[in-house]
């Protein structure tokens, strides 16, 4: 650390190791905190509106499909914020508002309400939490951006293992009101305050270098691929076909995870398995990624990137594959594992391959691009699902037609060769 540099320009506090690293563990904590708005953490409060005001099940869906897809459209503009303004300023905006969104979701009592609380905590949750827990750690490393974006995934494993079992236990034992209420609290008394004292945006402002080697910008890392930070803007990374490739991967797991987990309650209980068995399926997928995902950051930084999303992809079909036969708890818990598998795949690929592809400069532009992406197919994912089930009773219909999503993911993904610029 230049010790000769002014105190703005320094890391707010010294460590005997490398400051990004800190920068990592922070970023663990905004993905952890990103739980209130993930599918995983709503899904847990679906059915005490459904119960509470009387609503349909198609009706919740549509207002969160609805409201996810309006976040969605929104998270290019967030991403250009997050260019603008910084991760620090940003990720401390976002905190305090996504706890003001949680106070709103304890205060419902219409369906416009409701609308307008998923909207809230889909963008800020969701979308930009998630940015910026994906978007800071590549401005901190290069050739270890892997590992990097793997030990920070960790607090996105450890928030939807803990999340489901906790909600469900506040709701049963204090209502689902007190549970939105802890998670306000505790956004604007932990995460807010952290980010804002610990977050710097890029290791250039305060006198260090990405990795914390100094090095020549027409570099090759150790893959091969070149380090040189000649930034892609947004609209030169649209104009190429890798980029649309990958955005096509990234709604679907998003778009099917995400209406299976929507529901899990209600797909369980469809194979006469009781309501603790979702809770147990989603913390299943959570924790299976904890160490998978700590490999998967290994395996990121030596394999090309796109080969690890088609594999992604193939686990995402298997794991339907066996959720369309389990007739068990065992065999739920299988399912939850190989999703979980496949998740941790795509969530370190996804981290990595977009930096890889078109640089740091307008990162966050561009990765905001892709949550929109991802958001949109989130949005799209629960609807289909609960038109389903409520017109045919079942979900089994709806899963074997959208399994041939994954296939052509697959092949979408050995498509999005590197772009040359």
């Amino acid at each position: 650390m230049n010790q000769s540099l002014p105190r703005e320009k320094r890391p707010p506090f010294s460590t005997p190791f490398f400051y990004g690293w800190i920068i990592v563990a922070v970023s663990a904590l905004t993905l952890f905190f990103s739980g209130p708005g993930q599918t995983y953490s709503v899904s847990t409060f679906i059915d005490s509106y459904i119960s509470e005001f009387g609503w349909s099940r198609s009706l919740v869906s549509g207002m969160y499909s609805i409201g996810t897809l309006t976040a969605g459209l929104t998270m290019g503009v967030m991403g250009n914020l997050f260019d603008r303004r910084g991760h620090r300023v940003m990720t401390t905006v976002v905190a305090v508002c996504l706890g003001l969104a949680c106070f709103w979701m304890s205060v419902v009592s219409d369906s416009t309400m409701l609308l307008a609380g998923f909207l809230m905590i889909r963008l800020l949750g969701q979308g930009s939490m998630s940015l910026s827990s994906s978007t800071l750690p590549p401005q901190w490393f290069i050739t270890r951006k892997g590992f990097a974006l793997s030990l920070a995934s960790v607090g996105g494993v450890m928030s939807s293992a803990f999340l489901p079992p906790l909600n469900t236990w506040i709701i049963q034992n204090y209502g689902w009101q007190m549970g939105w209420r802890t998670w306000a609290f505790l956004l604007f008394a932990v995460m807010a305050p952290l980010a804002y004292i610990i977050i710097r945006d890029r290791p250039e402002d305060v006198g260090l270098w990405p990795d914390d080697v100094e090095r020549s910008w027409t570099s090759t890392d150790s893959a091969g691929i070149t380090v040189e930070d000649d930034p892609w803007t947004v609209r030169e990374a649209m104009g190429t076909r890798s980029f649309w490739l990958l955005l096509f991967c990234r709604m679907i797991p998003s778009a099917i995870v995400t209406g299976l987990v929507f529901h899990q309650a209600s797909v369980m209980a469809e194979v006469g398995l009781p309501v603790e068995a979702a809770a147990m399926v989603l913390s299943a997928m959570a924790l299976v990624r904890l160490p998978v995902v700590l490999v998967a950051g290994q395996v990121a930084d030596r394999v090309p990137t796109r080969f690890l999303i088609a594999g992604a992809q193939g686990g995402l079909l298997v794991g339907m594959a066996v959720l369309l036969l389990a007739s068990s708890v065992e065999a739920s818990l299988v399912y939850g594992a190989i999703i979980g598998i496949a998740m941790s795949f795509e969530i370190i690929a996804g981290g990595i391959i977009w930096p890889a592809y078109y640089g740091r400069h307008h990162l966050s532009s561009i990765r905001g691009v892709s949550m929109m992406a991802g958001v949109i197919g989130s949005a799209l994912g629960p609807l289909p699902y609960g038109f389903a089930y409520d017109l045919l009773g079942s979900y089994n219909q709806a899963i074997t037609i959208s399994m041939v999503f994954p296939l052509l993911g697959m092949v979408a993904a050995m498509m999005a060769v590197r772009p040359v610029k």
